[in-house]
């Protein structure tokens, strides 16, 4: 079991139980859109995350994004950090059908990947140093022809597809999310990969 200093925000009772088989600690739940009228919640979710920060990790479909965007208007963002389930395709097992978008939710991902994204979103690992990475710009992001020039959103796409990140992020979305994973260089050899694979 990882022990996490930062207080995680899942959806619903299943994602916090099967975070819960994966990670001791302290897990809250927006009951779904019930969120955007318990004010209660909120302001709890306000107060932890000012007491010791605030993982949002809600599924990569579209309610899952509108409810991390809705937090994220309510909470100051250097209290958050986020972290996101790949785009894999499926159903949980205690359903009868896959979602809405065919996705699989945080509670049908493996401890494995719930690790992984975790540890990309910068979560404080007890017994793990923290070293702090070169950050990329939005400039970056113009130089590299991932946002405002021809073919940027189908680069921006391809990116986020050979990431297994999902595709609904919005650049500043893609942008927090490769700060927290990878180093202006690292991006760099990365382009430079996808382009040589794709002639």
């Amino acid at each position: 079991m990882v022990k996490i200093k930062e207080a995680i925000v899942v959806e619903g009772r299943y994602d916090k139980n099967t975070l819960s088989q994966v990670v001791d600690a302290t897990i809250l739940e927006t009951s779904g859109f019930g969120i955007f009228k318990d004010k209660q919640q909120m302001d709890l979710l306000r107060r932890v995350a000012k007491a010791k920060g605030l993982i949002v990790f809600t599924d990569a479909d579209g309610a899952g994004f509108v409810i991390r965007n809705h937090i994220k208007s309510a909470i100051d963002g250097k209290y958050l950090k986020h972290a996101y389930t790949p785009d894999i395709l499926g159903k949980e097992r205690r359903k009868a059908a896959p979602g809405r978008e065919g996705k699989l939710g945080v509670e049908g991902m493996t401890p494995e990947i719930i690790l992984d994204a975790l540890k990309k979103a910068g979560a404080t690992i007890e017994g793990e140093s923290q070293e702090p990475k070169q950050e990329i710009t939005k400039q970056d992001l113009m130089a590299l022809g991932l946002s405002g020039g021809k073919n940027s959103s189908e680069k921006r796409l391809a990116l986020l597809k050979a990431l297994r990140l999902p595709e609904r992020m919005t650049t500043n979305a893609m942008l927090g999310a490769l700060n927290i994973l990878y180093t202006r260089e690292e991006l760099i050899q990365l382009l430079r990969k996808l382009e040589q694979e794709n002639g």
